[in-house]
């Protein structure tokens, strides 16, 4: 069964089965647009109930929970439906990496690359970042190591994923418009907040050791 044509690149890209996105992009976006604005709204207010959360890491949490659910809903998705090119039903996350997949056809194609990151991502990291939501939560001591370890994870799952494609040819894209809205744009929360996340994250451990190192010093 040969299905019908295919948006992405390269045109000679074999996907038999292929059933085009039904679901329009405005809808597609909006949806999850929606559901993260739920997510990070319900968070904010739960974690506004207690004083001695820090404004700092309420939206922490906000973005641990964002990332974790996306981690393990939309990425676990793709990970575990080889197919989802093929549904018929409308499904909604099915037509997520349909419509995604205009920006990076990796998708569509299963790259191993691709799969193995996001698999990774979704197994691991998904309910590593959703851990950091209650850690921050309840003032756990493995707060800061586990945000740093997540965020590095996150920031080699990028750098595989951005240099696997440039030596590949950078060219999977089904247009410029695509290539700047999906590839680039739609990751780039990805890069600088897990960034910014690991250098305040370091610069805690390291002051935690300072002062462990200036007590011991004084006690002596």
């Amino acid at each position: 069964m040969e299905g019908q044509p295919h948006p992405y690149v390269p045109r000679d890209l074999q996907l038999p089965g292929y059933v085009p996105v039904s679901l329009s992009q405005s809808t597609i976006l909006s949806v999850y647009g929606v559901a993260s604005v739920l997510v990070v709204s319900l968070v904010w207010i739960l974690s506004g109930r207690s004083r001695r959360i820090a404004k700092i890491d309420r939206l922490l949490m906000c973005w641990w929970a964002f990332t974790g659910l996306t981690h393990i809903i939309l990425e676990g998705y793709f990970v575990f439906s080889p197919e989802f090119y093929k549904d018929k039903s409308s499904n909604y996350l099915a037509e997520v990496w349909k419509e995604y997949s205009k920006g990076d056809s990796r998708y569509a194609a299963r790259d191993a690359g691709i799969v193995t990151v996001e698999g990774i991502t979704a197994v691991i990291e998904g309910p590593a970042s959703l851990l950091a939501v209650y850690a921050i939560a309840t003032g756990k001591s493995y707060s800061y190591i586990l945000q740093f370890a997540v965020s590095l994870g996150q920031l080699y799952g990028d750098a595989v994923y951005f240099i696997t494609s440039f030596l590949e040819g950078d060219n999977f894209a089904a247009s410029p418009l695509y290539y700047y809205a999906y590839y680039v744009g739609a990751n780039s929360s990805w890069v600088v907040i897990p960034l910014l996340i690991a250098i305040r994250c370091w610069k805690k451990i390291c002051a935690a050791f300072h002062n462990q190192g200036q007590k011991k010093t004084k006690s002596r």
